[in-house]
């Protein structure tokens, strides 16, 4: 009997599920990621600073498990878009942007933890495209809008929650330092803008 019942043991411990982040996984997720920007600027023409509301588009990122415990990601995302405005004045321009970061990641933890929480820092570069000003902004004379690139540092914290070998839940949070120069033809020279946003992302992940 007691052979019998050592066996079923080990036969129940083989079959089930191994849960880890380990070394040379790749994780995949996707889902929800909620840019807030925390913009700020310098007067622009007597009306106040930039102001840039918020977007939410599909977040993409991309992790390599380098040990059990470092690993590398890449955020990566649709295109975002936001609306600028000016106090009193209303939406006066839009722009889209990509922001591609790439982070260093420790995960705490053992591999095989069902919950893995983890931090990362690294490095952010954004892309502005499609910068034109709205019916308000041209009505105030303004035209030729351009908005520089922008390399910076950013920061993370989000956890794993495996819900089977392949399978998990993720949130996520980031922070980008993100600066851009706003030409346009009413400025003599370009007026650096801070925008810094907060990232929020809910997802569900893949480890191949």
């Amino acid at each position: 009997m007691k052979k019998v019942l050592m066996g079923l043991i080990g036969a129940s411990l083989l079959s089930a599920p191994v849960l880890a982040h380990q070394a040379g996984d790749i994780i995949v997720r996707a889902g929800f990621a909620v840019v807030t920007p925390n913009e700020s600027s310098p007067d622009v023409l007597g009306l106040g600073e930039f102001s840039v509301d918020g977007n939410t588009q599909l977040g993409l990122n991309f992790g390599y498990m380098i040990t059990d415990n470092w690993a590398v990601e890449l955020l990566a995302a649709t295109p975002f878009s936001h609306d600028v405005s000016l106090p009193d004045v209303g939406v006066i321009a839009e722009t889209k942007h990509l922001p591609p970061t790439l982070v260093a990641q420790y995960y705490f933890g053992e591999a095989g933890s069902q919950f893995r929480p983890y931090i990362g820092v690294g490095v952010n570069f954004t892309n502005f495209f499609d910068n034109e000003f709205t019916a308000t902004g041209k009505s105030l004379g303004l035209a030729d809008l351009s908005m520089s690139n922008s390399w910076g540092v950013a920061a993370q914290i989000g956890a794993d929650y495996k819900i089977n070998k392949n399978w998990l839940f993720n949130a996520s949070v980031w922070y980008a330092q993100i600066s851009t120069d706003v030409s346009f033809n009413a400025t003599p020279t370009p007026i650096k803008t801070d925008i810094d946003p907060w990232v929020y992302m809910l997802s569900l992940g893949y480890v191949f």
